[in-house]
């Protein structure tokens, strides 16, 4: 499709490289509607057998468009949810309740920010229980402050292009709540932190 579609493919392998998800590029890969443009993709398990689709799906960032709407990006895909709870039983990973509430909000803003956001959030589900909110949508940073507050999260973890570059990254509060008082900060508070001290301070947080 040409050298923005061959970019854009790229960009989309560095970020899977950068976050350490393996990968195979299937050049035969297709899927059923004319719709689809660019990157298409299967989501793949040898745990079910020969059966081993849990998902699939692609950009059509040009449907919205022939529809009669405005140039609008989209992605999407379909799962198969008995498919997908096979597997979670198959992993022992069936959850024992389900929280709603959204702890932490991830913002990247600026040039090169986006792999380093993936990293952290990963980082900080692995090392607390929080449950971790990344905007991977774009935007100004206003707009995913914007975005922030409605998610209801206590906390934003604000990822630049400054600090990226210093390896310093802002934690900052966004709501007044006694549980904030144990981190340190209040509503509206922050503080700039290195990534080893910002998951000292979050798994210390709650331990």
């Amino acid at each position: 499709y040409g050298e923005e579609s061959r970019a854009d493919f790229k960009g989309l392998l560095e970020l899977l490289d950068h976050a350490g998800i393996r990968y195979r590029v299937n050049t035969s890969l297709v899927r059923g509607l004319d719709y689809y443009s660019k990157t298409v993709f299967e989501w793949v398990t040898q745990a079910l057998g020969a059966q081993g689709t849990v998902c699939a799906g692609g950009r059509y960032d040009g449907l919205v468009a022939q529809l009669g709407g405005r140039a609008t990006p989209g992605v999407g895909f379909a799962m198969g949810v008995e498919r997908l709870v096979l597997l979670l039983e198959a992993l022992e990973l069936i959850p024992e309740e389900t929280h709603h509430r959204v702890d932490l909000f991830v913002i990247a803003a600026g040039e090169g920010t986006l792999p380093k956001a993936f990293e952290l959030s990963e980082a900080i589900r692995s090392h607390t229980s929080l449950r971790v909110l990344q905007n991977a949508g774009g935007g100004s940073f206003k707009s995913q402050m914007k975005k922030a507050d409605k998610s209801g999260a206590l906390l934003a973890l604000i990822i630049g292009e400054q600090e990226l570059q210093a390896g310093t990254f802002i934690l900052k509060a966004l709501k007044q709540d006694k549980k904030l008082e144990h981190l340190g900060l209040t509503g509206g508070e922050q503080t700039s932190l290195s990534q080893a001290e910002l998951l000292e301070r979050l798994t210390n947080w709650t331990a």
